[in-house]
């Protein structure tokens, strides 16, 4: 793919690196708009990733079309960490300057030297489709002008690169948690899993109201790279946070964020006088903010963690998974397999609040999803301090259930870093159930109190089932992940 570049791919013009500031007035002149806290407001055709209509390719593709088009190319630094930075670079049609604007304030500044990746955005194409072609690093964005398209194209890239290195590639957000364990004040690092729209966000960039000496470090909120001493490499200098419902009082950090005049919002309603109103959807539920992690509170300048000690697969049920329940090292395994979630406006909007599983929570795998499997169970197994858990923020006893508050997790993640959760075995299941959390009234999610005996029993048997016949689609998966599940 590099050679049909080299060859065929002669834009009319292209615009070499502009400036940020030449990137915003272009942005302004093409239809963005300036808010009430003096941030940039954009309004896009394509409102969510365009997942169905992507395809990893080893072919080859027609570049004549760009042959009349002047493009904008931006580079960027992906990771700071020596021995994983990639030059990233992008060409986007000049008509849409407000993508490689967005795009280039996700990284860090260019460093010099030839591209690792290469993503090129037509966005005006008539057909939506984004074409992979991971040996040679090169992504192709077709009938989109959402800036999420452009942000994945680079970190699916990464994944799988750092697959190939013997690392693992993970959807999930990190921070770290200064608290007192057993009397002293140790850091605590947190891994995240959990799919666009399921509240990763929310809980990577929450305070847990610590006060000093304890305090949280807030790292990414997207993608790190897992590696084999237990360590994550982060990737990204913005979070791409979701706005719908965004308040000071539910959540003071991403909202100061939100505002700042560095933030750009994308699909988020904002009135002619320039009032932003996050609470109105008509223009779509998954309304973003590009904001700079310096603008978030309790960041630093750091964006690895030094070491994971706990690992939490966000899962969105409304039935009888508790609160949160602690994992063996194989369940962990089946956990990133399962990678129960629902379905949000970010992925497809149509199928928005159905259940769903996707390895990993990662829709950007490339390559076998059971080789994915089996590594992760090889981190864990070279990592034993590393704890999974899965956390479930939707409801406990249906829909007329009872909700798991955003003050209830982050209320038993901190009670996780502090190791004063009181466990018990769930002889159906083989992994733990809180038997007592502090400061968090279990008694509102017993079981009991939305359902007979008989039917608990019959939706575990159904849940399990469904399970099983999930891990068994993937051939070349270790057995001990599969048999986690009965024991």
């Amino acid at each position: 793919m590099r050679d049909i570049l080299a060859r065929e791919f002669r834009p009319k013009r292209i615009i070499d690196n502009p400036s940020e500031e030449e990137l915003r007035g272009w942005a302004l002149e093409r239809g963005g708009k300036l808010t009430e806290f003096g941030n940039l407001s954009v309004v896009t055709s394509v409102r969510n990733r365009i997942a169905k209509f992507t395809e990893v390719l080893t072919g080859e593709i027609n570049l004549d079309y760009l042959k009349n088009k002047e493009m904008i190319m931006l580079d960027r630094v992906m990771c700071h960490t020596t021995g994983f930075k990639k030059n990233c670079r992008v060409y986007v049609t000049a008509e849409y300057p407000r993508i490689p604007l967005m795009w280039g304030n996700t990284l860090f500044p260019p460093e010099g030297g030839k591209p690792d990746y290469i993503t090129i955005t037509v966005a005006e194409w008539p057909e939506k489709k984004t074409l992979v072609f991971p040996e040679s690093g090169v992504t192709l964005i077709l009938g989109s002008d959402y800036k999420g398209e452009n942000k994945k194209a680079m970190l699916r890239q990464l994944m799988y690169s750092a697959k190939k290195e013997g690392n693992l590639g993970l959807h999930a957000a990190s921070k770290m948690l200064r608290v007192y364990r057993n009397g002293k004040l140790g850091d605590f690092g947190f891994l995240l899993f959990g799919l666009s729209g399921t509240g990763k966000t929310a809980l990577s960039c929450h305070s847990h109201w610590l006060r000093h000496p304890e305090r949280v470090v807030i790292r990414q909120d997207d993608v790190v790279i897992l590696r084999s001493d237990g360590s994550a490499i982060g990737t990204e200098e913005s979070f791409y946070l979701k706005t719908e419902g965004l308040e000071p009082a539910a959540q003071p950090l991403l909202y100061a964020a939100a505002i700042s005049p560095r933030a750009i919002l994308e699909n988020v309603w904002v009135e002619e006088t320039g009032k932003v109103d996050f609470f109105n959807t008509a223009l779509t539920s998954n309304g973003r903010g590009m904001v700079k992690r310096g603008d978030i509170a309790f960041t630093d300048s750091e964006i690895d963690l030094e070491h994971v000690d706990f690992m939490i697969f966000i899962n969105r049920r409304n039935d009888i998974l508790p609160p949160v329940v602690r994992l063996g090292r194989e369940w962990g395994a089946a956990a990133f397999m399962l990678g129960e979630s629902v379905e949000t406006s970010a992925g497809d909007p149509t199928q928005a609040g159905k259940s769903l599983r996707v390895v990993g929570t990662n829709p950007f795998i490339v390559g076998e999803e059971a080789e994915e499997g089996n590594i992760f169970l090889r981190l864990l197994k070279a990592n034993p301090h590393i704890r999974c858990f899965i956390v479930n923020t939707g409801k406990v006893g249906g829909e007329a259930g009872q909700k798991i508050t955003v003050k209830d997790t982050v209320k038993i993640m901190e009670m996780i870093a502090r190791d004063k959760i009181m466990w018990r075995k769930d002889e159906f299941w083989g992994y733990e159930v809180p038997a007592e959390v502090p400061e968090v009234d279990l008694g509102r999610f017993a079981l009991k109190n939305y359902y007979p005996e008989e039917q608990i029993q019959e939706r575990s048997e159904i849940l399990k089932q469904e399970r099983l016949e999930w891990l068994s689609k993937f051939k070349g998966l270790d057995p001990d992940i599969v048999n986690a599940l009965k024991p």
